[in-house]
């Protein structure tokens, strides 16, 4: 990794490995937000300038909401005073915190095919065949962003998404419910979408270190880069 791909990761404590000649980081204690913005935005300069390879980075955040590019300020309740960043992604507001597994994806779509729809789509196909290793069957709903379980009033948000794109590398991806504090989700209408509630695999019945969650999207990531590669298809 080059330098420029390197200074803002000082200070930030991650185990580091290669899957499918990927760079994988994970986080080992909780990383503030705006470290880890500064580090994506610097680590996709260094992508797009041909100085370092592309990278997922896994890690949990403080509480704290953030704020897409299509937050309504009415959306944002906020009692407990948690901090509120500007995240630049597309989206709402969405709410980070401990026990949750946010992964960030910094991927040169010059080599993987310029399709942003073909991105999100193959992320949510991700996403799902982790939660199924997990004995978690998900979903996508028609209509809605994020990931989905349980049918009628019983459905619920287990992931959400939020993908921005600059110079055809991308920042922001995902957040995985496994066991935060459901309880923190009241601050905001997560992504806009007031009438269906947040679960998390804890609530869901399924017990699981963090390290599981992250063997499972291993398990999957790559049919994930396969799938962006591949012809779209709609499901």
């Amino acid at each position: 990794m080059q330098l420029a791909a390197a200074a803002g990761a000082r200070h930030l404590t991650c185990a580091m490995e290669r899957v499918d000649g990927i760079e994988w980081r994970v986080g080992e204690s909780l990383v503030p937000y705006e470290r880890a913005l500064a580090f994506m935005e610097q680590r996709v300069a260094a992508i797009r300038a041909g100085e370092a390879d592309e990278c997922v980075w896994l890690l949990e955040h403080p509480p704290l909401f953030t704020s897409g590019t299509s937050a309504d300020p009415a959306e944002l309740m906020n009692p407990l005073g948690f901090p509120v960043y500007q995240a630049g992604r597309g989206g709402r507001y969405t709410y980070h915190g401990p026990g949750q597994r946010v992964g960030y994806l910094m991927l040169d779509l010059d080599r993987r095919g310029r399709d942003v729809r073909k991105l999100v789509h193959s992320l949510e196909g991700w996403i799902i065949a982790a939660l199924a290793e997990l004995s978690i069957p998900a979903h996508r709903a028609p209509g809605r962003i994020g990931i989905w379980v349980g049918e009628g009033p019983a459905e619920a948000k287990i992931a959400a998404l939020g993908i921005r794109v600059k110079r055809w590398v991308t920042l922001h991806g995902f957040a995985i419910n496994v066991d935060p504090n459901l309880a923190h989700f009241g601050g905001i209408v997560p992504c806009g979408i007031s009438e269906f509630g947040v679960t998390s695999l804890a609530a869901q019945g399924i017990e699981i270190a963090m390290s599981g969650v992250d063997a499972a999207l291993k398990g999957s990531f790559h049919r994930f880069l396969n799938d962006l590669v591949g012809p779209h298809q709609v499901s």
